[in-house]
């Protein structure tokens, strides 16, 4: 696996690669790496000869107060992972490199569709800083496929919004979410989770599971039904923000629909964790 820092080297190595006729696979990543982050370069290479991840911790993306400035940058780590995971390129940027003219009026994309909603409301922003940095990188890489993990699944339809709206040439592909044996959905901030909250964080699983079998069983109380599992998030000691059922493009569920895409978000002690799952009829 090559390491480069610089667009100039990125564009380089994909020239050649698509002289030799080979497709390209794209994995944004911000570091930190685990098991999920694996699991999106082994689909890369289902899909493409060359796979490229990208590690960047985007500032775009982090509102005032969250955890840019503490969130775990560990390249060196990150470069073994890939190696072994059978990475062809990482591309590691400065910020410099990303944003050569400063942040400041620097030009934004943003996704009016599902910029506001759930995450969106949250985190004002934070789906502009999404936006953005991957259009600049799809811009950069121009991969024939980039692959998301559906754990961020309102990122994974930010993105398949932005891609389409702007006539981009590459397919858009979500990887199903990778968990510990306790359902707990894989995050590279579960490391700021103690012991014992990594094991109550179970939980958060567990009611998304529950509502998936009530829904399958024909319930579509979805108000009463979601509310009785934020009181058992409550109860487990989470400070929950959201916990939603909605169509699978995150528009109000319906009595009629089939298909469905449970969400929710929540603080264990200072640590906020999100997750979903599909769920239908």
């Amino acid at each position: 696996m090559k390491t480069v820092h610089t667009i100039a080297e990125v564009r380089e190595q994909v020239a050649a690669w698509r002289k030799a006729g080979e497709r390209v696979a794209l994995t944004p990543t911000m570091g930190n790496l685990h098991r999920g982050h694996l699991r999106l370069v082994e689909a890369g290479h289902a899909q493409a000869q060359r796979v490229v991840t990208s590690v960047f911790v985007n500032p775009l993306q982090f509102g005032l107060n969250e955890d840019f400035d503490r969130y775990p940058r560990t390249l060196d780590a990150d470069a073994e992972q890939l190696v072994q995971a059978g990475c062809d390129l990482l591309f590691a940027p400065s910020v410099a490199e990303m944003y050569p003219h400063g942040r400041e009026g620097f030009t934004v994309i943003s996704v009016p569709r599902y910029a506001h909603i759930l995450e969106g409301e949250f985190r004002p922003g934070h789906f502009d800083g999404v936006a953005t940095v991957v259009n600049l990188l799809l811009n950069i890489v121009r991969p024939d496929v980039a692959l998301f993990g559906e754990k961020d699944y309102q990122q994974l339809l930010v993105i398949r919004q932005m891609a389409a709206d702007l006539h981009l040439p590459v397919d858009i592909l979500g990887v199903p979410t990778e968990r510990e044996v306790n359902g707990l959905a894989l995050s590279s901030r579960n490391q700021y989770l103690s012991a014992e909250e990594r094991k109550r964080a179970s939980v958060l699983h567990q009611v998304l599971v529950q509502l998936a079998a009530e829904l399958r069983a024909g319930a579509r109380d979805f108000d009463p039904l979601c509310e009785r599992g934020l009181s058992v998030l409550r109860d487990s000691g989470f400070r929950p923000q959201y916990l939603v059922v909605r169509r699978p493009d995150l528009q109000r569920a319906d009595i009629a629909d089939n298909e469905f895409r449970i969400l929710l978000a929540a603080f264990l002690g200072n640590t906020r964790l999100i997750d979903n799952i599909p769920a239908s009829a």
